[in-house]
């Protein structure tokens, strides 16, 4: 962050509202000496009047931050990549939810397999003690993976294996 770059935008932002130091002060409810180190890069206005100051001048609070305007065209486009990124994780979403659901309709199948084995008399069928063994581990690990641990996992993964 650059803070002569932040300060230097704001004084152009005030000159743009035709307002002195004085006045611009007097509107965040600070001293012209605040807002003379502001413009002068010497200090960064809190984050709360960075807030104020960017509705007040109706900027984009990551302009203030840079220090510039952005062109229209950059906001177009993050807002598209936005877009793409919550669209792809909206079908990510659906697509583990899928998963997740197949994994709780195997272990259910498993464990009705179980309970039928069961009650037709083979109770220490080999059979039988897989399909409940499989029935509880497929719903163990389904509660897992649906779970916060889950999630932890797959950031773990992703850190792991995806990242540079």
């Amino acid at each position: 962050m650059d803070l002569g770059k932040i300060g230097v935008f704001i004084g152009e932002l005030r000159n743009e509202r035709n307002l002195t130091q004085e006045q611009l002060a007097e509107e965040f409810g600070v001293s012209r000496r605040t807002v003379s180190r502001w413009e002068t890069g010497r200090n960064l206005p809190d984050i709360s009047l960075l807030a104020e100051m960017s509705d007040y001048f109706d900027v984009d609070l990551r302009e203030i931050l840079d220090g510039e305007r952005k062109d229209k065209k950059m906001n177009e486009e993050m807002k598209d990549t936005v877009n793409k990124v919550a669209e792809f994780s909206d079908k990510y979403q659906e697509m583990m939810n899928r998963r997740a659901h197949i994994i709780f309709i195997l272990g259910f199948l498993a464990g009705v397999a179980a309970i039928a084995i069961k009650s037709l008399g083979y109770m220490d069928s080999p059979v039988a003690a897989f399909c409940e063994g499989a029935a509880s581990g497929i719903l163990l690990f389904g509660i897992i993976i649906t779970s916060k641990l889950g999630k932890k996992m797959r950031e773990w993964k992703r850190k792991r294996f995806y990242s540079n």
